[in-house]
């Protein structure tokens, strides 16, 4: 009888704890302008990111993945609605600098997130979700920040893009009080949210967004970490930088910037913190973990750039793979090893996979894929094409153009010359051997699709200046 009973009582308590089960909670970690090889564990030999590359080890590791657009707020915006920049209007980072004085003309796009756009914290908060934001925002000016989108505290998100003080304090940054001089805003931004996180009542889920600003320009040395990096720098063989030509720009081909390399380690330092707290706490392994870029690594422009994302072409700015290939990782609760994915995914499938994982139903048009099925049942992404409409220039010296990936084939082109690169990505994946006129069947399949997502989306494009003077 004694044991009947004790039977009874274990069985009440297994399903009491079971009732009190709440959904995960969410933590989207976004990286500025971070390459796809600028870390440890994606292949970088100059910068180090220990917990960054441990953090890899334990999830699904997209190794293409791609970001929406190749510059900040388009893709964005892309991750908080799940729709493709071109069908919001937002091409460009906001609000863009189209010159006046070139063959074309960019279009007019939107300064800001619209406010009737359902954004995933909105989706989030109709489910009983706490929402969080800290960090960059750069999606529109007062009356459509963070807290105007669904997020229940904004903590440093405005429309700047930048650091407007640098990243040390005082900030310049109407949404962050200055802390003491010297105060790093990196690790400002992981304070705060590590400070959300505990006084949070654990008995209900929350939505974090750690938006960091770096690795975005002023390129400021983290003064704890420079030195070690200027040493390393000192006996490394491959220590000078090198380049090459890329149209009117200059492709860096190596990492060896010490002051990035201190900002990147800076991050890490602080994801390290980020994870070890949530482990104190009791949350790490009741909690969704996205890692990513909102582009690719600042590698071309016109002068040299910080850092390197070769041997992929170009950079941000650019819709060649080093302007829109990004590192990605996903931690799902409890999940203790690392699975490496191939399958093509993009920024806007973020989105409906944070929906699809924790069970929201939506019937919002979307462009975004769910991911669910890689994430729980480890079946293969079902997806034929992905597009990029980026029909602006760019302080890179990019000239507009838009771009399609379908399978191993990648179309690129370019508006003010009016013509078409192809590349096979399979053989090809620096994109130095353009098959357009080996292979114009496919040239033209691809042409064809992208104008139908043109058509599709009600994608503006390019004008021609009639001011224009050659």
């Amino acid at each position: 009888m004694k044991n009947i009973f004790k039977f009874i009582s274990v069985f009440l308590f297994l399903i009491s704890c079971n009732s009190e089960k709440i959904n995960p909670n969410v933590i989207f970690i976004l990286v500025d302008d971070l390459g796809w090889n600028d870390l440890g564990y994606s292949g970088s030999k100059f910068y180090e990111t220990p917990n960054i590359d441990k953090l890899a080890n334990e999830s699904f590791q997209f190794i293409n993945a791609y970001s929406s657009s190749p510059v900040c707020s388009p893709t964005r915006a892309s991750i908080m609605t799940g729709k493709h920049p071109a069908r919001l209007n937002i091409t460009d980072w906001i609000p863009g600098r189209d010159p006046k004085d070139m063959p074309l003309l960019g279009p007019k796009d939107l300064n800001q997130l619209p406010l009737n756009e359902i954004t995933i914290a909105e989706k989030l908060k109709e489910s009983g979700y706490k929402t969080f934001y800290v960090g960059k925002w750069h999606l529109g000016s007062q009356g459509f920040y963070p807290e105007n989108n669904g997020f229940d505290i904004n903590i440093g998100g405005f429309e700047k893009g930048k650091p407007m003080g640098g990243y040390y304090s005082p900030y310049k940054n109407p949404k962050l009080i200055d802390g003491p001089e010297g105060e790093y805003l990196t690790d400002r931004l992981t304070d705060e949210t590590i400070n959300l996180i505990k006084n949070h009542d654990k008995k209900k889920p929350f939505a974090l967004f750690l938006s960091f600003y770096n690795v975005h320009t002023p390129i400021q040395a983290n003064l704890n970490h420079v030195d070690y990096f200027n040493e390393k720098l000192s006996k490394m063989n491959d220590n000078l930088v090198r380049t090459k030509k890329e149209g009117e720009a200059i492709t860096r081909l190596n990492q060896t910037n010490s002051k990035y390399a201190s900002m990147v380690y800076a991050v890490d330092k602080n994801i390290g913190k980020l994870i070890k707290s949530l482990k104190d706490i009791g949350l790490y392994d009741n909690s969704l973990i996205i890692f990513t870029s909102d582009n690719g690594g600042l590698s071309t422009q016109k002068k040299i750039s910080p850092t390197s994302v070769y041997p992929l072409r170009a950079g941000k700015g650019w819709l060649y793979e080093g302007g829109i290939k990004i590192p990605q990782l996903i931690k799902t609760p409890e999940k203790t090893e690392n699975i490496i994915i191939e399958d093509v995914t993009v920024s806007h499938d973020l989105f409906p996979t944070i929906i699809d994982f924790i069970g929201i139903k939506h019937e919002i048009e979307i462009d975004g894929i769910s991911l669910m099925q890689r994430l729980k049942e480890n079946k293969k992404i079902e997806r034929e094409d992905i597009f990029w409409h980026f029909p602006h220039y760019h302080g890179s010296l990019w000239k507009p153009g838009s771009s399609i990936r379908s399978g191993d084939w990648k179309l690129v082109f370019h508006y003010e010359s009016n013509h078409a690169e192809l590349f096979n990505l399979k053989n090809d994946p620096g994109e130095l051997n353009d098959l357009s006129l080996s292979f114009n069947e496919k040239k033209q399949t691809l042409l064809n699709k992208l104008n139908k997502f043109k058509e599709h989306t009600n994608a503006n494009s390019v004008s021609k200046n009639f001011n224009y003077k050659n």
